[in-house]
C-alpha cells in the first residue's frame, strides 16, 4: 500500500466524508487489523483542528467468546457507560468515523443464532436517534484487512490480494483523480439530482422483477428520495458513506409483497448469508431461505416488532465506480453501492412530519442487496401510471 495514497484516502475521510470541524470531539470505531489508518485518521483529524480523538477498536473473538460462554442474561446487556458514549458525542455535536470491512471474516459462523439474534448492543438504538436527530457528521469508510482481502481475492497470495484490495479501495473512493474532493462534489450532484427528480414523480410503490424476485414495495405518501451526502443541524455537509453511489427513500412498511432474492453475500459482522431469499406478506418478512446464514438473519428480524419489516428502499444505477469492478466484497458498505438494496429495521426518517408515525422502528437496520442488470424497476404513481426507473443499470425515466 502507498503511504502517500493513505494520507491522501484519510485526509479525505476526515476533512470531506466527515467534515471534521475546528474544535470538535472526533469518535473513531475501528478493529483490530486497521490499525494503519485508524492512525492516519488521528493525524488528519488533528490537523483539521479536532479537539480530541477517540479511538474505540473492536475484536471479534471477544465477541465470538460472550457469544459461546456468556449467561444468557448477558446477552444484549451493556453498561451505561456504553451507551452514555454515543449520547455524549451527540449532545457534543462531535464528529463519528466508522471502519468498515471485515477483520475476520465467518468467524461467528458457527455459533448459536438465537444468542447471536438476542446480542444486540443498546447503543445501536441510540445511534439510529442521532443520526435521525442529525447532531453527528459522521461516516462510514472502507478499511482493508488481510483475512477481507484473502476472502474476495482467494485467487491470488494473500500479500497481493492486500494490495489489490487497497487498490480498488483507493479506486471507488476516487483517491487516484487528481482533485478527489471535486470528484466526489461532482458525483455528489449527480445522485441529488437523480433523488430529486424521483422525489418529483410522487411515487407510491416500486415493483423489482428479475430471476428469483417479483417485489413491490410500497411507499408513503411523503417519502423523500435522498442521497450525494447530507447535513447536520448546525449546517456541517458531510457523507455519511463513501463511497456512496445510492438513492433511497423510506418505505411504507405494511405495504411489502412477494419474494425478492439477493444477488450478493451479505456479510454480518462475522456471519456470511449466501444465496438469500426472502418472502414479504402485508409488509412482514415471513420465509427465509440461504444456501447459509438465513437461521441467523431471520433471529436478528426477531428482536423486536420492527425487524421483520422494511425500513429502506435504495436504487443504484450503473455509473459508480463500484458496479463495474464486477467484485463482490462481502461487505455492505461497497456490495450496496454496487446495487439497488432494501434494508430490514429501522427506517432514515425522510418523511414529512404527517408520516413520522408510520416510518418502521427497530433496533436493527440490514441492508441486502437485490438489485443488478437482470433487475427491473417499475414505479407505480400516486395517480395509478406505470414509469420505467430502471433498466440494464440505467436510469429510465425523464
Amino acid at each position: 500500500m502507498d503511504p502517500a495514497a493513505l494520507e491522501r484516502y484519510a485526509e479525505l475521510i476526515v476533512r470531506f466524508a466527515a467534515n471534521v470541524q475546528p474544535g470538535q470531539v472526533v469518535e473513531v470505531g475501528s478493529e483490530l487489523g486497521k490499525e494503519e489508518l485508524t492512525r492516519a485518521i488521528a493525524r488528519a483529524a488533528y490537523r483539521a483542528g479536532a479537539a480530541h480523538v477517540s479511538v474505540t477498536y473492536d475484536d471479534l473473538h471477544v465477541k465470538r467468546a460472550r457469544i459461546l460462554h456468556a449467561p444468557d442474561a448477558a446477552l444484549g446487556y451493556a453498561p451505561d457507560w456504553v451507551r452514555r458514549h454515543v449520547q455524549e458525542l451527540s449532545e457534543r455535536h462531535g464528529a463519528s468515523i466508522y471502519l468498515a470491512g471485515a477483520a475476520e471474516p465467518g468467524i461467528l459462523d458457527d455459533l448459536d443464532t438465537d444468542r447471536l439474534g438476542r446480542d444486540r448492543s443498546p447503543e445501536a438504538v441510540d445511534w439510529q436517534d442521532v443520526i435521525n436527530a442529525r447532531t453527528v457528521n459522521w461516516t462510514v469508510v472502507p478499511a482493508p484487512t488481510a483475512p477481507w482481502a484473502v476472502t474476495v481475492h482467494p485467487e491470488v497470495e494473500p500479500e497481493h490480494a492486500l494490495e489489490r484490495l487497497w487498490e480498488q479501495v483507493f479506486h471507488v473512493c476516487r483517491i487516484d483523480e487528481d482533485d478527489p474532493v471535486a470528484a466526489w462534489q461532482q458525483r455528489s450532484s449527480e445522485i441529488r439530482t437523480v433523488a430529486g427528480r424521483l422525489t418529483g414523480l410522487r411515487l407510491d410503490s416500486l415493483r423489482f422483477r428479475g430471476p428469483g424476485t417479483d417485489l413491490t414495495v410500497g411507499l408513503l405518501p411523503t417519502s423523500r428520495w435522498m442521497g450525494g451526502g447530507e447535513q447536520t443541524v448546525d449546517g456541517i455537509e458531510h457523507m455519511p458513506n463513501l463511497p456512496t453511489e445510492e438513492v433511497f427513500t423510506t418505505p411504507d412498511p405494511a405495504r411489502t409483497s412477494g419474494v425478492v432474492r439477493a444477488t450478493k453475500p451479505l456479510e454480518m459482522g462475522g456471519t456470511t448469508v449466501r444465496d438469500l431469499q426472502v418472502r414479504f406478506d402485508a409488509g412482514r418478512a415471513v420465509e427465509f431461505t440461504a444456501a447459509s446464514g438465513a437461521d441467523a438473519l431471520q433471529a436478528r428480524t426477531q428482536r423486536d416488532q420492527g425487524g421483520a419489516f422494511l425500513g429502506e428502499v435504495a436504487l443504484v444505477d450503473r455509473e459508480g465506480r463500484i458496479a463495474p469492478l464486477d467484485t463482490v466484497f462481502f461487505d455492505s458498505l461497497l456490495d450496496e453501492n454496487a446495487s439497488s438494496h432494501i434494508a430490514l429495521g429501522s427506517a432514515y426518517e425522510s418523511v414529512g412530519d404527517e408520516d413520522l408515525d408510520r416510518i418502521n422502528r427497530s433496533e436493527i437496520h440490514i441492508d441486502f442487496m437485490i438489485g443488478g442488470d437482470g433487475v427491473a424497476v417499475t414505479g407505480t404513481t400516486a395517480a395509478g401510471d406505470e414509469v420505467p426507473i430502471l433498466i440494464d443499470g440505467g436510469w429510465a425515466f425523464d
